[in-house]
């Protein structure tokens, strides 16, 4: 092309390529059967489509053709016959009554968040904990250990919680198939609970439940030694109202869950309220409902030492 298009030498064509000179003396002999052979890969890369070039050739060696490894790797090659990218599978997404990113807990029991996690005991066998918090008070409502949980067994620790608690307004979740099953949908329709599933491989929509998980991974998990399921069930549900009652809480003013809550339900009042939502001690306007947030608990918890 060199040559004919821009008039150059053999030589200086040959060395702008880097190609050498002998490639140039000699035509290449082509097979009389190349043509039949490459269509026959073509035909066998369609029938096959996660085939190599390997298969390829015992392939054709079985049907009686004389040719070796590395002219069908050639040919292989040359007819742009790779194995496809495999896609990813189709997952199966829960549907939102409200986006997940746009919520946030207002008062408890507004928004119940739930997660799993995974561990297991000496033996190796695997241990499932199923977390279920309560965004605006940080309380650990529940902490389900069992070797298997399924969406049955999630709807059931919900049902004992709503008889305890009553009705959360939202659940959020991620999109897990014990989640998106039927199971939890009819339960979130008959309690009439909405829920908002987060995006796919977004778990930092669900960053309570997930702050919660890496507590759990980092002061009990991480330290304890489980011989056993039953053993594994009483250290959890220990380290749970230890959590609640005890912890102090970065989040809550270095107050407990469970002090924080009964503090909330016991003061939550408009003058109170509107108080700790303004440094400067503005009152609301008429009509308006002041709601208190865990961002002022350090205000609640001098209210209530006052």
């Amino acid at each position: 092309m060199l040559q004919d298009r821009l008039g150059l030498s053999e030589r200086r064509a040959c060395r702008y390529v880097g190609q050498h000179r002998s490639t140039q003396r000699r035509e290449p002999c082509v097979a009389k059967d190349d043509a039949a052979l490459r269509g026959r890969l073509r035909e066998i890369s369609r029938q096959r489509p996660r085939w190599g070039y390997r298969r390829a050739h015992a392939t054709l060696r079985q049907e009686g053709w004389t040719v070796n490894r590395k002219r069908v790797q050639r040919l292989w090659r040359e007819e742009g016959l790779r194995v496809t990218l495999r896609r990813r599978k189709r997952r199966r997404l829960g549907v939102s009554t409200i986006p997940a990113k746009r919520l946030a807990a207002e008062r408890p029991d507004h928004v119940w968040a739930i997660d799993f996690q995974f561990d297991q005991t000496a033996d190796g066998k695997i241990l499932k904990l199923l977390h279920v918090v309560d965004e605006f008070t940080r309380e650990a409502l529940a902490i389900e250990c069992h070797r298997r949980i399924d969406a049955d067994r999630t709807v059931s620790v919900l049902d004992r919680l709503v008889a305890e608690r009553g009705t959360p307004q939202f659940v959020r979740c991620d999109n897990g198939p014990e989640f998106t099953a039927n199971a939890l949908r009819d339960w979130c329709r008959f309690s009439r609970a909405g829920s908002a599933y987060i995006e796919p491989a977004s778990p930092w929509q669900n960053a309570y439940v997930e702050s919660f998980g890496s507590r759990v991974r980092d002061e009990l998990l991480g330290v304890e030694i489980f011989s056993c399921l039953a053993e594994a069930k009483v250290m959890v549900e220990d380290w749970r109202q230890d959590y609640n009652h005890h912890r102090p809480h970065s989040a809550l003013g270095m107050t407990s869950p469970a002090t924080f809550a009964r503090a909330w339900r016991t003061h939550h009042g408009e003058a109170l309220a509107a108080s700790l939502r303004s440094p400067y001690g503005l009152t609301p306007r008429d009509g308006d409902t002041p709601t208190l947030q865990p961002d002022n608990n350090h205000r609640l918890s001098q209210a209530v030492n006052l």
